[in-house]
């Protein structure tokens, strides 16, 4: 039986934060039984890239000092970090609050700018993964994800924070490789065993919706998630947001695959009620990935009339092509209109592998992910 701790949190006050943080945990187990005194422990925050707290991109900064200041209580040797896609560690920390908060607490930042390649014997879909230094260099990992919603997976939560252990751009190599969601959702499960985090704390006090992962809007959820379980964790949320978990990869391949579970009476709920959490008008993607077998073997042409694709605002664009850089396709699936960076880059549908990481960076909203009219036709969605 997996627990889930369900902790009503309704603001970043530090002591309210602090306190919710250390009920959770010792509702699914005390302190000691996660972190022992002396260990090594790696905080994985969630650092998408540099964006200020109150956007909801990364974790808080606030969440991450509470847990910091409670594992230290308990005699943790701590380091943190994430790496970002396009920027630094260094700058996406900064920028987002948290190398503040280490420092003030002498929270040394792990090597995330360099990995070493590793063998995973038994790995179903990835048996090799290079892996940030700093990550290898601790004994255990306590994972902050932050509750967001996602082009690729839906939703990105405890079970994909730890695609950040992978270091900067190799993470594209990974879209190259997979460009199918459900192989790539293997992988993240293949990822998650090997790293086996002892926790997973997700802030969800403020969470985002819509565009997400970078360019959605903040929601008020009022909760923190906490279990050593992600894919019953990444379930509560989707009960949460009125999402079928079996829509939702990472949990459904996180079943089969052994990484955890998402059947409601496998699962024990432990501290508030969660019908308190409950909203249905969150913004997300509700429909399946595939919402019917023939559409695994439609040709080339006519993928670009049922794949949901990437789709450019010129109305939002800035012209910073940041998309055209974090495409991983080669050439490019996005690129200048006619080479003229005057106007909005364009997307070549033919070499898009839906990957959504344009989208996913995209500082201005530019870019949102627009189902063709033939797909809802097919999912009796045109209205």
């Amino acid at each position: 039986m997996s627990k889930v701790a369900v902790i009503r949190c309704d603001s970043y006050d530090y002591d309210k934060v602090k306190e919710s943080i250390k009920r959770g945990i010792e509702l699914i187990g005390t302190l000691e039984s996660f972190v022992k005194e002396g260990e090594r422990i790696l905080l994985k925050p969630n650092m998408l890239t540099g964006e200020a707290p109150e956007k909801c991109v990364t974790t808080h900064p606030v969440v991450f000092k509470a847990v910091a200041q409670i594992l230290r209580e308990g005699g943790a040797v701590l380091s943190y970090g994430d790496s970002p896609a396009l920027q630094t560690p260094e700058f996406a920390a900064r920028k987002c609050g948290i190398e503040e908060v280490a420092k003030e607490l002498d929270i040394k930042f792990a090597d995330f700018n360099s990995g070493e390649e590793v063998t995973f014997k038994e790995g179903i879909q990835n048996k090799r993964f290079t892996i940030a230094k700093g990550v290898l260099e601790c004994d255990g990992i306590i994972s902050l994800p932050k509750l967001k919603t996602h082009g690729l997976t839906k939703l990105t939560g405890a079970v994909k924070n730890q695609f950040g252990c992978i270091p900067g751009k190799l993470k594209g190599e990974f879209h190259v490789k997979l460009p199918n969601v459900n192989d790539f959702a293997k992988m993240l499960i293949d990822l998650n065993k090997f790293l086996k985090p002892r926790l997973y704390i997700m802030d969800g006090i403020y969470a985002m919706e819509g565009n997400g992962p970078r360019g959605g809007t903040p929601k008020k959820m009022n909760v923190i998630l906490i279990s050593s379980d992600p894919v019953a964790l990444d379930s509560v949320v989707c009960r949460m947001v009125n999402v079928n978990p079996e829509y939702v990869p990472t949990i459904k391949f996180g079943k089969e695959m052994g990484l955890g579970t998402y059947i409601e009476n496998e699962i024990e709920l432990v501290g508030d009620d969660l019908e308190q959490f409950i909203d249905n008008s969150f913004s997300v993607n509700r429909t399946p990935v595939t919402p019917f077998k023939p559409l695994n073997f439609i040709g080339g042409h006519l993928r670009n009339y049922i794949v949901p694709k990437p789709y450019i605002d010129i109305n939002k664009c800035v012209k910073c092509g940041v998309c055209i850089n974090i495409c991983p396709v080669e050439p490019k699936a996005v690129n200048w209109d006619k080479n003229d960076r005057k106007k909005a880059p364009v997307h070549n549908y033919k070499k898009c592998i839906r990957c959504y990481c344009c989208q996913e960076l995209c500082p201005e909203s530019a870019i949102s992910i627009k189902v063709p009219f033939i797909r809802r036709i097919i999912e009796g969605k045109n209205k």
